[in-house]
């Protein structure tokens, strides 16, 4: 009779230091992790409030209204001849999720000091969960677009198949972003009172409430550099088809993106080993 034996072995678990690459697989395998956070930002949003969801349209209608007035009315800023509460609101869907996922996700190592000082997880899975949670939003505001272009007489046509490919940059754009700025809050506690401002400067960098004719062509260059620019006209051009897809922008915008991104992920694991002392 063979005598049975059992292997044991022993995990290590220890802070590293410099510049380390992504563990996308480590990522991959928190996957269940990442759907629970997600689900509970969801949830936890909107929990005990009296209008739920419709939060989601009401946050971006009463701007759209409010901007349509001051702007299209009073100040009569153009909108390359379509009506002007749907220029408006088309990009102010994007530019929405944008603002949220980036408040929520600079504060994400804040509010969840308390969950990765007790256990270990990969914390880049923090400020990426509200990128994603937010989706949600960005999903119901967008359908109030295809009731409004209804309401003007826009039909849908074959641009519409561009959208996923701006939205996937709005994400790349928003986490990389987020991650800059939450390893930098949590540790700089101000940051997280300083991005209330510059949420506000980067909307009016933004073509939310004028069109991007309305520039002179030496400035867009240099706008291109900040993605949300590109997304947002991208944007317009892809649901409304009026104009043409400013693909020269949107590619500027996407390297700018991808670069934001990735040094935002370095730049989180080099300092992720100081974030229980700080916490």
């Amino acid at each position: 009779m063979r005598k049975s034996s059992t292997f044991s072995r022993e995990v290590i678990i220890k802070p590293k230091s410099g510049w380390q690459i992504i563990n996308w697989k480590e990522l991959k395998e928190y996957k269940d992790l990442i759907y629970f956070l997600v689900l509970r930002d969801v949830t936890s949003l909107y929990k005990q409030t009296v209008l739920g969801f419709s939060w989601a349209i009401l946050r971006p209608v009463i701007k759209m209204i409010i901007f349509s007035i001051v702007f299209g009315g009073l100040a009569k800023i153009p909108s390359d001849g379509i009506p002007y509460p749907l220029f408006v609101y088309a990009g102010l869907v994007p530019w929405e999720y944008f603002s949220t996922s980036i408040t929520r996700s600079t504060g994400s190592l804040i509010t969840g000091s308390g969950i990765f000082t007790k256990v270990y997880f990969p914390r880049l899975i923090l400020p990426i969960v509200p990128c994603i949670a937010i989706l949600v939003d960005f999903a119901i505001a967008l359908s109030i677009v295809f009731i409004l272009m209804l309401y003007y007489g826009y039909a849908l046509s074959i641009t519409i198949l561009y959208l996923p490919i701006l939205i996937v940059l709005m994400i790349l754009f928003t986490a990389g972003l987020g991650t800059w700025l939450s390893a930098l809050a949590i540790q700089y506690r101000d940051v997280t009172h300083g991005v209330q401002f510059l949420v506000q400067i980067l909307m009016y960098a933004a073509p939310v409430i004028y069109p991007i004719s309305w520039l002179p062509e030496s400035y867009r260059l240099y706008l291109a550099m900040y993605p949300m620019y590109g997304v947002i006209e991208g944007f317009r051009a892809a649901l409304l088809g009026q104009n043409a897809m400013p693909w020269d922008i949107i590619g500027i915008g996407a390297i700018s993106a991808f670069i934001i991104f990735m040094s935002g992920a370095y730049y989180f694991k080099r300092k992720e080993r100081i974030f229980a002392d700080v916490a």
